[in-house]
This record gives C-alpha cells, structure tokens and sequence, in this order.
C-alpha cells in the first residue's frame, strides 16, 4: 500500500493508522493497525460519528454519543459527597487502614497522625470534606444508606448451576475496610480441597485461590461505576465463582488487553489500596488473577459476560491437568525464571496446545534459551512445544514424539512411501497432506519440492487434476483402464 493513501485515511479520521503488506502463497495481503479511539472523543468522518451494528456501520445516538464524551470526566471517588460528615466514617474502619499502611510503608509516623490528617495525606478528605471514595472505604451501613446505597456487595451461594434459588445470601453495605475478611471467610466456609499427588510431588489446592478470588472482589470495589444503581454481586457454586459488577470496563479496557493496559475508573480508592498493599497500582490485580490461576492449571479468569453495562467475571476452580503443576515445580527449582505474567500465559497456550497470542510470542525466545520449549518448524509457522526433557520428567516420552513430529527425513519417507503406493494413478496433494495432518499445506509442498529435486518424484496435471508419480513411472506405461 502506498503512503499516500494510508496518508489519506489517516488524515480523515484523524488517527494514525499503519498498514503493511504480508506476501502470502494465496497472494498478497494487507494488513491495518488502527488504534483504539482516544478516552472521551469519538471519531467523526462524513458529518456523523460512527458505531458499528451487526456488519454495518449507522450513527451514533445520543445515548451512546453522551457516554463516550463523559468517558474523560473526574474520577468519581474524589468527588465530594456533600451532604456527607466526618462523623460518617467509622473509626474501626480507619484504624484498620492506618495499620496496613503503616505495615506496608514501615513508617510509623503513621501512628502519630489524626485520622483527620491520615486519611487527608491519603486524599480521601479535601479540606475537611469527605470524598464518596472514604465513604466507601470507611463508611457506617447508616451512612452509605444515606448518601450511596448502591456502594454494597452482595454475596450469594447456590448449591448447583442450575439451581435459581440461592442458599444462602449477605447484604455488606459498610465501607469496604469492615466486611472484606468477613466476605472472604463466608466464600471459604464452602471451598474444597482438591488433593493431587505426582511422584515425590504432593498438592492440596484449595478450588478458590484466596489471592485471585480477594483480587477479583477489590477490582470490582475499585473499578465499578458507582454513578449506577446497581450492586456489586459475588455468586458461588461449588466449582465456580461469579462476580458481577455495574459499569463496563473504564475507556480504553477490553478482555483482550486487560493485562497490558490499566485505567482505574475510581482512582482514589484504587490508590488507597496500593497504599496498604491490597493492590498494585501498575497491575491493578488483573496479573496476580492470571498467574495464580495458571500456576494452579485452572481455566484462566473469564470475561465472556461483559458488555458495556456490566463486567462478569467468572473463576473456576476445577485443576485441569495436574501435571502441569509438576512442570511448573520443577522449572521454579531449576532456577529458570523469573517469569512475567506474559510467560506463564505461553507455557498456559502451549500446555494446552493453543495459538500463542501474536502479542506474546516475543517470549518464545526468552522460554527456549531456558531449555523449557521447543519450536518445531520454520519461519511463521514454526509452532512451541514443551521440550523433551520435561516431557521426560512427566513420563510422556510419547507425547513429546507425537507433539515434535518426526524428523524432515523420516517425513519424506513417509510421503514418498504413500506415492510408490499409488504409483499408478498417482497421489493428489489432498492425500499427501492427510499423511502428514501435523504439518501445514506449505510445509508438506516444501518436502514434496525436495523430492522433486532429489528426482525420486515428479509432478503432472495442474491444479485439481495435478498427480505426483514415483520417478522411474516415467519410463513405464500407463495401464489401459478399458482392460
């Protein structure tokens, strides 16, 4: 593609769009980067703002127009909730805030402090007026009755998937810093223990890990929209968990870059966990969720029922296959890591055999250097593996051979063995790739051409009447059919 059209779209939407063409054996393609509008602004072309709508694109309405431009408004928690007084905050609440800052910072200076002046360093109080980000961290169930009844989470157990009636159910509406222990214990009170044992290696995993569960819970506190009526609800099943919050994902967030980006939609409470170590600020918990589910071979976080209106989240508890727990063990004594989250996200793809996402794979190279993967193939399509050594660790010789593949010659063997078997009415390229189903359509045409020009095969026809025959058929006669 040429800069000048590219120049062109660039200049009408107003957005740097990129574009580079990738020479394929079907032909060539061409391939757009366009970036995510900026928060707040859509993007205007032709006399309308544009959405889309099943596979057409109509104009935006008013609604939608109204919610994007408040996209970049003030963060909700540092308002002011002015009918609000100090006298609504609870002390218990404070003084357990004021302990795990002065835990996490190890300044204990902390101590000295009023908790006027505490929670004003904490910017929680702007000249002696309370924000609704302390009224929901420290707030009386009175008073956020009063002044924001839908800051409360509620807590519901069903016993089945299937059952609409829950078990059991809890009201918290109290600032954050009263009921989260009391939330996490009444969740624990129905968790199992699932027991695993892989050689000298023993395992109780619990079915809901403390660290993701805890995470997901002050995500949803922090991250929910707060200007809408509805309640943040946590819904247990035996293997399940479920936790739905008001509000989509702030501007800029979706499932697909929930890792890479962060933009906390209330940012003052966001800030006062990371000062008591609830949270980190760079990862807003969304790491800490993926790598302690990986690290356990349980499904990865799910955010399959979000929409604009709501973020769901689902965590299951169910270990997958437990030795994979045993691969991860061994890597952490060898000393191979540290890993990021990034790496745990390929091993957990590779583990599965899934594509490795396109915005993973500069991490490939970092887990081979280590010895714990394998690329099979060449150039695009080479493809990752475990590498034998852990395939041997975990008593699957087998596999690791199945997963490998054979070797280039052994694989020329094999396609040169199917065409002296049909040397009569020749072998179509269909069939030849059905002797190799493990490698692709250009890797298989690739051996075929080696062949071809060690002379042991050739080609005749073209397109869909093309056949590959042994070389010496070439002196022999076809046989007349009509005999």
């Amino acid at each position: 593609m040429s800069i000048k059209p590219r120049q062109a779209v660039s200049d009408r939407l107003h957005l740097r769009v990129d574009a580079q063409v990738i020479q394929h054996s079907d032909g060539r393609v061409v391939v757009f980067d366009v970036p995510s509008r900026p928060i707040g602004m859509p993007i205007h072309y032709k006399g309308a703002y544009w959405m889309r709508s099943g596979e057409s694109l109509v104009p935006m309405t008013p609604d939608q127009l109204k919610r994007i431009f408040e996209e970049s408004g003030p963060d909700f928690s540092a308002e002011i909730a002015k009918a609000a007084t100090f006298a609504d905050l609870d002390p218990v609440a404070i003084a357990r805030f004021r302990e795990m800052w002065k835990r996490k910072s190890s300044n204990r200076l902390l101590d000295s402090l009023t908790d006027t002046q505490l929670l004003t360093d904490a910017e929680l109080l702007v000249d002696g007026a309370v924000t609704y980000g302390a009224l929901i961290l420290f707030g009386s169930g009175k008073a956020l009755s009063r002044h924001l009844a839908q800051s409360e989470v509620v807590f519901e157990y069903r016993s089945s998937e299937a059952s609409i009636q829950f078990q059991q159910r809890k009201e918290f509406r109290e600032g954050f810093f009263l009921f989260d222990d009391e939330l996490w214990k009444t969740i624990n009170l129905r968790n199992d223990v699932q027991h695993y044992q892989e050689g000298l290696f023993v395992w109780d995993i619990q079915t809901f890990n403390e660290k993701v569960v805890r995470e997901a819970i002050l995500n949803a506190v922090s991250h929910r929209d707060y200007r809408l009526n509805g309640s943040v609800f946590v819904r247990q099943y035996p293997k399940k968990i479920e936790i739905v919050s008001p509000g989509g994902f702030p501007p800029g967030i979706t499932p697909e870059n929930i890792l890479l980006r962060q933009s906390p939609r209330n940012r003052r409470i966001a800030e006062a966990f990371a000062r008591c170590g609830l949270v980190e600020r760079s990862a807003q918990g969304a790491d800490r969720m993926f790598e302690e589910c990986i690290k356990e071979s349980k499904p990865r976080p799910d955010f399959a029922g979000t929409d604009d209106y709501q973020v769901d989240l689902t965590l299951k508890g169910e270990v997958q296959n437990p030795r994979f727990l045993t691969f991860l063990q061994q890597v952490t004594q060898e000393g191979l890591g540290p890993f990021t989250t990034q790496d745990f996200l390929v091993l957990d793809s590779v583990q599965r055999e899934e594509p490795v996402p396109l915005a993973l794979k500069d991490r490939l190279g970092f887990l081979k250097d280590r010895g714990i993967i394998e690329l099979t193939g060449r150039g695009r399509g080479a493809k990752p593996i475990l590498s034998r050594r852990f395939y041997a660790f975990l008593g699957k010789k087998g596999v690791y051979t199945r997963t490998r593949g054979l070797d280039r010659g052994t694989n020329k063997a094999l396609l040169l063995q199917h065409v002296e078997s049909f040397r009569q009415e020749g072998s179509r390229l269909q069939d030849l790739l059905q002797v190799l189903p493990q490698l692709t359509r250009d890797q298989v045409q690739k051996l075929l051409g080696e062949l071809k020009k060690e002379r042991r095969i050739h080609l005749k026809g073209k397109a869909n009447a093309a056949r590959w025959y042994p070389e010496d058929i070439r002196s022999e006669v076809a046989p007349n059919p009509k005999k």
